[in-house]
């Protein structure tokens, strides 16, 4: 979405790979002209715009390590420079902006550390950092109000990031006010969980404005409250809507912009808060990624549909920006399933390659997350399977967001195997209603979803053909004791604990707990400089596979969680492309061998699983033949998708 500038709304800032890699634009409205901001050869994706839109702050990392330091660089052009002097380098842990105030907070250990803690400093107009909080608990901004006199902070000093307190300070931190909900729920949303770009906590729009419009969870889902920390009052925002929402103010002050999630899809509503009246919106039916209200009352959004790349829409009609240079190809339409499952009905998101006679070769593409969840959202990835023919299936287990908190919360205490369950039905479901081959399905996702892979196939290996699993937990204790400290404290609130407080859990939920049973052929992709699912935890993972004579593949780049750089993350599609081609292919040749397909064979013979038919293979990531399918990874300029995990938001 387009980030304005709070006090100037002629001024935004995007993220574009026009060039090749993500890099950070500015927007002027009232010309029409965009600009460059950064050039990093490893590309930019966090910054900011100052609430009067005279500076972009962008996050300075290295090689994809996501630890560093803010610069900025005038909105008109002009040199980089260090967005405050004596602030430490970091982990990102928020920033807000008020007109002449930034609130900035890091995590200030680095992988391995062991050490650490959340640091959150006042930045004035002359540069100047004035300390507003410092706990060894993990801890973000979450918002500054109009005037800057007061900072709302989203903390865990009860000890549980994954639902977390809130306080508001003045400019000295002196506290004005506290809310916690209790145990096991959580206000402003949930840790790096999808807010479709919204924010989970905002001061009322107007100077002197102490409210707090929050993101609440006590009921089954996600509601909206006003909090005023000076009065201490608080007013529920009861709608009559059955998904989950979440929030923002009309620039008045008097109504709220809700975007409202349900099954997949979203809707955006106005909600008067003198009369209490629910307005929905004119959005076609889709995906949110963002929303902003205009000054003159009218709503920019960012869609998208599994069939349309995405762009930024008025509720006027108006198409206002697409992405530069030649539109990115569409796709096919989601289809819908409620397939059963053992802690209830699970949704599943289909797409289908037209034509195709069943049963196909399907690929189960796991979301990231935990916390995360698919839509009805372009992807670019299911699109290059379904150009190859491919059936495509995602799943929202257990643990996904969307479907209310019980349905999030079942894997507390128990992850990896609760999602594990969901994916199996959906497959044996698949199976059973003649969609799926079940000799040709591939299981594949990336950072949780490339830890759910390899736990699969550690446990079931006779189920699947194939798996890619990129920037994958593969050795949970090795990977707790290298992640970035804000995920060891999310790890701790996901297994009720450390590794060494319930060793149990973490070894009944690693990957490498099963690797000796994996005999399924499979490709792990992993980034060097990666601070959420560290390098070394999937080296032990592959070198066991290797040690006992096992076949895996291992593509390493030399970045951090995923690639800024188009053209590696089309390498890297590719590779994953022409991995599953190259298995099928000899699976093929082994199935003719037998007497044609399924392994017929001598009479009595039982069909060979295709997971006992791993072998070398060689990749060739500069080979051509796939040009067709990845087409829509090269042109599909897009802001990139956040989802949970292993997959923090931007701060």
């Amino acid at each position: 979405m387009l980030r304005y500038a709070r006090h100037e709304p002629g001024r935004a800032i995007f993220r574009s790979n026009e060039t090749g890699r993500w890099q950070i634009y500015a927007y002027d409205r009232a010309t029409g002209e965009t600009r460059q901001v950064t050039d990093r050869p490893g590309g930019t994706v966090h910054a900011e715009l100052s609430a009067d839109g005279e500076w972009i702050w962008w996050f300075d990392d290295r090689d994809g390590n996501e630890f560093g330091v803010w610069r900025r660089q005038a909105f008109h052009g002009g040199p980089d420079m260090l967005a405050a002097a004596g602030i430490a380098a970091g982990y990102p842990a928020g920033i807000a902006f008020a007109r002449d105030v930034a609130v900035v907070g890091h995590a200030t250990a680095a992988s391995g550390s062991g050490g650490g803690g959340s640091v959150l400093q006042r930045i004035s107009a002359d540069g100047a950092a004035t300390l507003v909080y410092s706990h060894e608990h993990d801890a973000h901004v979450a918002d500054v109000s109009a005037d800057g006199t007061l900072i709302a902070i989203a903390h865990s000093e009860h000890g549980d990031s994954r639902h977390r307190a809130l306080r508001v300070v003045r400019p000295e931190g002196t506290t004005l006010g506290d809310l916690w909900e209790g145990p096991g729920l959580g206000l402003g949303g949930m840790w790096g969980g999808p807010d479709k770009g919204f924010p989970g906590v905002s001061f009322g729009p107007l100077v002197g404005d102490t409210r707090l419009l929050v993101r609440h969870e006590r009921r089954d889902r996600g509601e909206l409250l006003i909090w005023d920390p000076s009065d201490g009052t608080v007013r529920e925002v009861l709608l009559d809507l059955p998904g989950e929402v979440s929030g923002r103010w009309y620039p008045d002050g008097g109504a709220l912009l809700v975007a409202h999630a349900h099954h997949a899809r979203d809707e955006l509503y106005r909600y008067d808060l003198d009369t209490g009246t629910t307005t929905r919106l004119n959005t076609p039916r889709g995906v949110i990624r963002g929303a902003e209200v205009r000054p003159d009352g009218t709503v920019e959004f960012a869609w998208t549909s599994a069939a349309a790349p995405l762009s930024i829409r008025s509720t006027t009609g108006e198409v206002v920006l697409t992405a530069p240079g030649p539109p990115a190809p569409g796709s096919v339409p989601l289809q819908d399933a409620w397939v059963p499952g053992p802690g209830g009905p699970i949704h599943a998101l289909i797409s289908l390659p037209d034509d195709a006679p069943r049963p196909l070769p399907c690929v189960f593409e796991v979301h990231g997350g935990p916390i995360g969840y698919d839509d009805d959202a372009f992807d670019p990835s299911v699109a290059a399977w379904v150009d190859q023919g491919y059936a495509v299936i995602q799943v929202n287990y257990r643990g996904s967001t969307g479907y209310g908190l019980e349905w999030r919360n079942a894997i507390e205490d128990d992850p990896g195997l609760t999602e594990l369950a969901d994916i199996q039905a959906v497959r044996d479901w698949a199976v059973a209603e003649g969609l799926a081959d079940p000799r040709r399905l591939v299981l594949t996702g990336r950072s949780w979803g490339g830890y759910l892979t390899l736990l699969g196939i550690g446990r079931q290996p006779d189920d699947w053909a194939v798996a890619v699993s990129s920037m994958p937990v593969a050795d949970y204790v090795a990977a707790y004791e290298d992640e970035m400290v804000a995920l060891q404290a999310f790890d701790r609130s996901l297994f009720g604990g450390s590794p060494a407080e319930v060793p149990d859990r973490y070894r009944r939920a690693s990957p490498i707990t099963y690797v000796d049973a994996v005999t399924t052929p499979l490709l792990v992709i992993a980034g060097e400089n990666d601070p959420r699912c560290p390098i070394r935890q999937v080296e032990n993972y592959v070198r066991r596979i290797q040690e006992r004579g096992g076949e895996v593949t291992f593509y390493r780049y030399d970045t951090g969680h995923g690639s800024l750089v188009m053209a590696e993350s089309i390498r890297q599609k590719r590779t994953a492309l022409e991995f599953v081609a190259d298995q099928f292919a000899r699976l093929d040749r082994h199935d003719a061998s037998r007497g044609g397909r399924g392994g017929s064979g001598p009479p009595g013979a039982a069909p060979v699983p295709a997971s006992r038919l791993a072998v070398p293979v060689a990749v060739h990531p500069e080979t051509t033949g796939l040009d067709e399918a990845v087409e829509t990874l090269a042109v599909a300029a897009r802001l990139p998708q956040t989802g949970g995990d292993h997959d923090i938001p931007p701060p």
